[in-house]
């Protein structure tokens, strides 16, 4: 049996997890959403960064639950971003 220290720390670590995934979902739809309707150019950093980041939480939450066609995915969306970004700054 685990320490009570050991089991709370797994559901914070679980839930931190979660929080993150959600996040990631939201801000990949955001951005999806903003570009295809037309309210932000997808040549901005406020879109990369909402992918970039979105791709993260979301890539996170794949590898935690080994779903790794997805957390490959997100890794490429995340790439793409951070060259976006780089353009960007250039």
């Amino acid at each position: 049996m685990l320490p009570a220290n050991s089991v709370k720390m797994d559901h914070i670590r679980r839930t931190g997890v979660e929080i993150l995934g959600w996040y990631g979902l939201i801000a990949v739809v955001i951005a999806y959403g903003s570009v295809s309707l037309n309210f932000v150019s997808p040549n901005t950093y406020v879109y990369q960064f909402l992918n970039l980041s979105g791709s993260v939480g979301l890539g996170l939450v794949a590898f935690v639950k080994r779903a790794y066609q997805n957390g490959v995915l997100n890794v490429v969306w995340g790439a793409i971003a951070v060259v976006a970004l780089i353009r960007l700054i250039r």
